[in-house]
């Protein structure tokens, strides 16, 4: 049965706002899934949304320019849906072209790195989604007084699409199906999309149409077959995707690792579950200054090591995390039980505002790769300070490159101004190494009347003592740059210890690191 040119007409007019609407979809869905590719590897930081952000912009600016000029030159249905089906099959590429272009980015700083990553692996395609708007309404006007209304319906049509793929990708899918598969099946919605063009007209003999859905079907079927596959090794116990980025439980040496986006936020004896990284038993210290054993806040749960230790002293703990993944995976995999504290998935800074009972002892604990920026700010440091008993202490573990990193100094100057003294203990020898710095804050006078007691673990007895609090010091906070809310830069300052502390990472696992 033939379909007259009206008809035909319209069958276009639909198809075409249906693919613009797949089109913003997959535009939307690539920026989002870009931080959770990358982020395991640079961490979900400041730079890398800005270097996504970037790269969208700028590739769907030149796929405008280019998808203007082509739609100038030739307008075809059928060229149309090839600027669909190239980003598709790019898509479902990702898994191995990842690698290589990772390995090359790896040679720069990590602000160029994030940068080039996000470039090689989302910018062809962006390009080639960016130049399908320009072009779909060259097709759809057929007069001139026609224009506006058509690009204006094209182009709402388009972003419609990217508020379902934002509302959907990010409440559903990401947390449901994974990273993997969601590319894959952006890539397989984008073939899906082009595929009217093929069988309509890319060819006419039978034969030809015949074989347009057997190529779909295999690209459907190497999209789910890639899309299921993780980068997996034989240490890896478990692998799994959060709203807030990819958790991985890994055993080496008969230790069992907790790497949350490429950074390592627990480690335990895999045998014995005992608590192995020495800030666990650095962390020990505060509960030094309290006679008997009280009220405690942990805000950032990991595997739950710190809740072990202090459970075992007596003390009654309420712990926070916001990720609901993690709280999982330390039950699952590092034996945190419920009668060892009572856990609340939340934000750390909301739980502060909506739970007024106050605490002997509150430990932040929440920073890997990244600093929650609104968690080191004057204003949530006055809140945590509300929280506290008289004579309470807050305790914050850092990662910094030397004792006095600015980022130290910096949020060492914003306690300051809730509590009358602040303490620094320092981990790493020398003292402009990159390891781990301890800050305490409280209005009480931050002097043990004894000596510590060793703390048998696996780096020696003596190693909160010999490492920390022999090291202890009082910051000089007089140039410091206070954070607020309002002025923060610990993103910016933070880039340097991120890099430092992945490349401590692989210097450590060596090939084992699996970022």
């Amino acid at each position: 049965m033939s379909v007259s040119r009206p008809e035909s007409a319209r069958i276009h007019g639909v198809l075409i706002l249906v693919q613009v609407f797949i089109v913003g979809w997959a535009v939307l869905a690539v920026e989002m899934l870009g931080t959770r590719i990358l982020g395991p590897y640079y961490g979900v930081s400041l730079f890398l949304w800005s270097a996504l952000i970037t790269v969208t912009l700028a590739a769907l600016a030149a796929g405008y320019w280019i998808g203007g000029r082509w739609a100038d030159r030739n307008q075809s249905f059928s060229n149309l849906c090839l600027q669909m089906a190239i980003p598709g099959v790019w898509l479902l590429l990702v898994p191995w072209i990842k690698g290589p272009a990772l390995d090359l980015a790896g040679m720069l700083g990590l602000r160029s790195a994030v940068l080039l990553s996000a470039l090689l692996l989302f910018g062809p395609p962006l390009v080639m989604l960016g130049a399908v708007s320009p072009y779909a309404v060259r097709l759809r006007v057929s007069r001139m007084d026609s224009v506006g209304r058509a690009a204006g319906s094209l182009y709402a049509v388009s972003t419609l699409g990217g508020v379902f793929s934002a509302l959907i990708n990010g409440f559903i899918l990401i947390p449901s199906i994974g990273i993997s598969r969601l590319t894959a099946f952006t890539g397989i919605l984008l073939l899906a999309g082009a595929f009217p063009g093929w069988m309509f007209h890319a060819g006419r003999s039978m034969k030809n149409k015949a074989g347009m859905p057997l190529l779909f079907l295999a690209a459907a079927v190497w999209g789910v077959w890639t899309g299921g596959a993780e980068s997996r090794s034989s240490s890896d116990v478990f692998i799994g995707r959060s709203l807030y980025g990819e958790i991985r439980v890994t055993d080496l040496d008969s230790v069992r690792y907790l790497f949350i986006d490429g950074a390592v936020h627990s480690a335990a004896d895999a045998s014995t579950g005992r608590p192995v990284l020495p800030v666990v038993s650095v962390l020990d210290i505060p509960g030094y200054f309290f006679e008997k054993a009280g009220g405690m806040l942990v805000i950032g749960l990991g595997a739950g090591s710190v809740v072990s230790r202090y459970h075992d002293s007596g003390w009654k703990i309420d712990a926070v995390d916001v990720d609901p993944a993690v709280i999982e995976t330390a039950g699952r995999f590092f034996g945190l039980e419920s009668s060892m504290a009572q856990v609340f998935c939340e934000d750390g800074r909301r739980f502060l505002r909506s739970h007024t009972d106050p605490y002997d002892l509150i430990i932040i604990d929440a920073f890997g790769s990244t600093l929650p920026f609104h968690l080191v700010s004057a204003e949530a440091f006055g809140l945590a300070a509300s929280r506290l008993k008289q004579g309470g202490i807050l305790a914050m573990n850092l990662e910094s490159i030397g004792w006095t990193d600015r980022l130290v100094l910096s949020i060492a100057a914003g306690l300051k101004l809730h509590f009358g003294n602040v303490l620094a203990l320092p981990m790493a020898e020398p003292p402009d190494q990159f390891g781990n710095v301890i800050l305490l804050a409280s209005d009480r006078v931050l002097d043990l009347p004894f000596e510590l007691p060793p703390v048998l673990d696996r780096f020696g007895p003596q190693y909160p003592i010999n490492h920390a609090w022999d090291n202890r010091f009082s910051p000089d906070t007089r140039h410091a740059r206070i954070p607020t809310d309002d002025s923060n830069p610990v993103d910016l300052w933070s880039e340097s210890i991120n890099l430092e502390s992945r490349k401590s990472l692989r210097s450590l696992f060596g090939e084992a690191y699996p970022y």
